[in-house]
């Protein structure tokens, strides 16, 4: 059966000109899904009721399910959903002041092996459908909902558990989807795509004519560390990596955030603060310095608060616009990865 929450428009109003329908069967049934949010064919009452039985016959509108929720004290809400083969994944309700953000999930497990994260040490074991990453936003927009407050989603990152461009297609319905008036309603400059840095893939997605925000997963100034954190650099060094930054940001227009993640006595130093500034010298980006969030599953641990705020101090003067990364969730299994590895080596 075919998931509704895996159409985008195009393609469910090609699918229903296949079923005899009009075209504007799609974006009624979308209005029906998003806007109204039914979650059985019986509640659209202006679908007629032969319709409605192919609808039932064909197609479903499936849901992941909560297996486990943890919830912080700042209110960052985390949970592991359960996916119809069994397969588990994670997503991550922020609040900030702005709005509430969700970290999405685009793989069930990761095949970049970053040495710092817990998301690949189960490795890859396939890619989310469409259904399956807006069904991450709908189960957070239900209890957004159900909190009674009237709140619901407005900014969506793609920055949970696995590579998303090594989902492409997938993840651009799932944008299309999420960016529609008639989807989910969330602008383009407030849909965030994270990346470790594939080039070929960065290429294409600025050739897209998207206004959504792109950040590469850095966390290196030089191909050295960046070697031991990433395995990806083995195979796009930065010397690759960044040419192909420097093209999506001449053919889209838009700036990218370098995200950097502070390691203690590893990439934290004035040298390789000036190392940062140089590599990314030319660019219109700005560096997101984000604080370790330290788990057992790994070895490394987080830069004092002292040296973070040393380090960007010195990319400031050096001329780069730099942040640091509110943090959240640091009373639950907040790192990626981290809830669902628990579960899965049986500690929860």
């Amino acid at each position: 059966m075919l998931n509704l929450f895996a159409q985008e428009i195009s393609k469910l109003t090609e699918q229903m000109v296949k079923e005899g329908q009009k075209p504007y069967r799609a974006t009624q049934l979308f209005t029906w899904i998003y806007e109204k949010k039914a979650r059985t064919f019986d509640e659209m009452s202006d679908v007629s009721l032969k319709f409605r039985e192919v609808l039932k016959e064909k197609y479903c509108l499936d849901l992941p399910s909560i297996h486990l929720k943890q919830e912080s004290s700042d209110g960052t809400i985390k949970v592991l959903l359960s996916l119809s083969d069994g397969a588990k994944i994670e997503t991550v309700l922020m609040r900030y002041s702005y709005g509430n953000a969700v970290c999405v999930s685009s793989q069930v497990g990761c095949n970049m092996g970053c040495s710092f994260c817990s998301s690949g040490r189960l490795g890859k074991q396939r890619n989310l459908t469409v259904d399956e990453m807006i069904g991450q936003l709908l189960v957070i927009n239900q209890l957004l909902e159900d909190e009674g407050k009237g709140q619901r989603i407005t900014h969506v990152v793609v920055m949970g558990t696995g590579e998303p461009f090594d989902n492409y297609e997938n993840l651009m319905d799932f944008i299309r989807i999420v960016n529609h008036p008639k989807g989910l309603a969330i602008g383009a400059r407030h849909i965030t795509v994270s990346t470790c840095g594939i080039p070929d893939a960065i290429r294409r997605y600025a050739q897209e004519g998207l206004q959504t925000n792109l950040a590469i997963s850095l966390h290196a100034p030089n191909n050295e560390l960046r070697n031991q954190l990433m395995k990806i650099n083995k195979v796009y060094p930065l010397e690759v990596l960044m040419p192909a930054v420097r093209e999506y940001e001449k053919l889209s227009g838009r700036r990218v955030t370098y995200e950097y993640l502070l390691l203690a006595d590893l990439n934290d130093t004035k040298e390789n603060a000036q190392e940062l500034i140089d590599l990314i010298k030319g660019t219109m980006g700005y560096v997101n310095l984000i604080p370790y969030n330290e788990t057992n599953l790994c070895s490394y641990k987080r830069s004092s608060g002292n040296r973070i705020h040393l380090f960007l101090d010195y990319l400031t003067k050096g001329g780069v616009t730099a942040t640091i990364r509110k943090e959240f969730g640091s009373d639950i299994d907040a790192a990626c990865g981290q809830l669902r590895a628990k579960v899965e080596d049986n500690l929860l």
